[in-house]
């Protein structure tokens, strides 16, 4: 049977139309998507939509990462005796190589790490930083309005300092085991051996077209610099494999200090003359040389008794999942928390009867996404520029926010909200675009330490830059264009010197009620990220999926517009009609997550990728 909170706060006309929806023959999945190159931006769907995932157990340890040698890479090092840590960062030298689209050694990240012996989280912000002469209206055309922003992702002015090789040293410096350059073997032996260029690499290419990159990467990665490499073309990349065996002997100060600094500032200067923007080129060696990664408190707000943990500002994601969770908590019946043993008896399968079975959990989870989202755009940018946004998580103003839901009278556009703290009113209405370029990583190892990084580029092969073997990250683009709304009040997120952009990357760790780990998992995703945590952490801990389901189950929500729901799967028909009937917008899209999901069960690991991508899970 379906379960609402009150019959009479849905239309019966929508349960029916779900219901009957649900069983009809389920769209087709859109197989010619990349026929259309807009669709390289957000990065585009090449795998599976909305099917059945697998599901890999282990007793060890286990990584799911983004790519199978990715993912294999960090299994070697787990085999070898090396930490979640450790594994990471040979997951992260390779994805460099073989999934540019996404993330790499010139991009940012943020991780969270739990230490099993001392039951401790820890959170590690990499994000890049804007040069410190960078000025708020960086992105404005003379006449004060945003520039398009295509010319801005090949430009210049787009790119950050990167920050995941710092945050990556800093972590192994606290929790690594084997020797740094070690880390860096199988990487560098994939970059000059060369590897299968994959299915979704090659479609990538092909979609964004060569004019976008700087000439080495445009010959790296096209034939005679016009034909994208086809699937299955060995592809070595000698620069990047000197790049790594640098930073493998010398360290990160390699890439921040030394000759790969210069090489940084060389290529953006070489783009900066006849490209579409013609701006001068702002970025340092000082600014490289004085990069910084930080350790920050760590978001764990609970959510039927577990612990959902994940980073804070200046990424987004983890607030506003935490002020989503708490207002579902608000607005739904509590049940009894379970413990992660006594959900497997309850496990859900199929996606069928999750999406029937809970279709009110559906709307009211929409409903709060919008009213946090409304205070993410709002509120939510760098601590180190604006005040601290921890009260958003504030248990009796989530209770008041959550009186504004009433599923049966759908909210077409949420108003931002009055957290208790007085800066919040100084702030403007929001101008972010956010693309996504992104990647995910989850490890447990042996000693049941895990960790959770989601790592970017920002949109689709970044900056479309190669210096050194590797593509330089379009990340500032994540800050608003304008710096001042209508009202010429100052956006929170606005572009300044030093500053880092805000961003929707949530890594989570869930630790259970008896305060052991429980799951770790995350996504790729822009601004959607957010949603697709949420469907999986609801999934599992609410609705008692398998990873597997929770990983694959169609994604929908809302970013404080209309219901979205993801197209060519049975939610579009589904969702879609019911959302429709209840006087909702609904707006089929791409959704394509990449959630790489690990849950401790019984004493083992099971582990799943999404099948949306290319992600693989493996363990011992």
């Amino acid at each position: 049977m379906m379960r609402f909170v009150n019959p009479r706060r849905w239309p019966p006309l929508a349960a029916i139309i779900f219901a009957a929806a649900l069983f009809l023959t389920p769209v087709s999945p859109v197989d010619a998507q990349l026929a259309d190159p807009r669709l390289a931006q957000p990065e585009a769907a090449t795998g599976g939509t909305a099917t059945s995932g697998t599901m890999v157990s282990a007793s060890h340890h286990m990584i799911v990462s983004a790519n199978p040698l990715a993912s294999d890479a960090g299994r070697e090092i787990l085999r070898a005796g090396g930490s979640a840590v450790d594994a990471a960062i040979a997951v992260q030298m390779v994805l460099t190589l073989v999934e540019p689209q996404s993330s790499g050694l010139g991009g940012g990240a943020f991780l969270v790490h739990w230490n099993a012996k001392n039951e401790a989280i820890e959170s590690i912000d990499g994000r890049e930083t804007a040069p410190l002469a960078a000025r708020p209206d960086r992105f404005l055309l003379p006449n004060g309005e945003p520039r398009p922003f295509d010319d801005l992702a090949s430009s210049p002015l787009s790119v950050g300092v990167p920050g995941v090789l710092r945050a990556l040293e800093l972590a192994h410096r606290k929790h690594g085991k084997l020797p740094w350059a070690r880390l860096f073997e199988p990487a560098i032996a994939l970059a000059e051996n060369g590897f299968a260029v994959s299915p979704r690499l090659s479609a990538l290419l092909i979609a964004q077209g060569a004019s976008f990159f700087n000439p080495a990467a445009r010959a790296l990665y096209f034939d005679d610099g016009q034909v994208a490499r086809p699937a299955g073309y060995q592809l070595k990349n000698p620069a990047l494999a000197a790049t790594l065996r640098t930073i493998a002997g010398q360290g990160a100060d390699a890439f921040y200090l030394g000759s790969l600094a210069n090489a940084i500032l060389w290529t953006l200067q070489d783009k900066a003359g006849p490209d579409k923007i013609g701006a001068p080129v702002d970025m340092t060696l000082a600014d490289l040389a004085g990069y910084q990664a930080k350790i920050r408190d760590p978001l764990c707000p609970q959510f039927r008794g577990f612990k959902v943990c994940s980073v804070g500002a200046p990424s987004s994601g983890g607030i506003t999942m935490g002020m989503v969770l708490g207002m579902f908590d608000n607005a739904h019946a509590p049940v009894a928390a379970t413990s992660s043993g006594a959900a497997a008896a309850a496990q859900s399968t199929e996606p069928l009867p999750v999406l029937r079975d809970h279709l009110s959990d559906i709307a009211l989870l929409a409903e709060a996404e919008k009213l946090a989202y409304a205070d993410r755009d709002q509120f939510i940018a760098d601590p180190d520029f604006v005040a601290q946004t921890a009260n958003l998580l504030d248990p009796t103003y989530l209770a008041e926010r959550a009186k504004l839901i009433d599923p049966a009278h759908p909210i077409a556009k949420a108003r931002p909200g009055s957290p208790p703290y007085k800066a919040s009113s100084l702030f403007g209405l929001d101008a972010t675009v956010e693309q996504s370029g992104t990647s995910h990583i989850s490890i447990v190892d042996d000693d049941g330490n895990a960790l959770a990084m989601t790592t970017s580029v920002q949109t689709a092969f970044g900056s479309g830059l190669m210096v050194g073997g590797f593509l330089l990250n379009c990340e500032l683009t994540d800050f608003s264009f304008k710096f001042a709304d209508a009202n010429a009040n100052p956006i929170a997120n606005r572009i300044e010197g030093g500053k880092r952009p805000r961003s929707s990357m949530a890594p989570t760790i869930i630790l259970d009620p008896a305060g052991q780990l429980f799951a770790v998992l995350g996504s790729p995703g822009g601004s959607n990220i957010i949603l697709y945590n949420l469907k999986a952490i609801v999934c599992l801990i609410e609705w008692h999926c398998s990873v597997e389901l929770s990983a694959s189950l169609p994604n929908f929500g809302s970013r404080n517009g209309p219901f979205e729901v993801e197209r060519g799967t049975l939610a579009q028909s589904g969702l879609g009609a019911a959302f429709t009937a209840s006087g909702s917008t609904v707006t089929p899209i791409e959704m394509t997550s990449g959630l790489a999901i690990i849950e401790r069960r019984d004493g083992h690991f099971e582990g799943s990728a999404d099948p949306r991508r290319e992600g693989t899970a493996l363990g011992d």
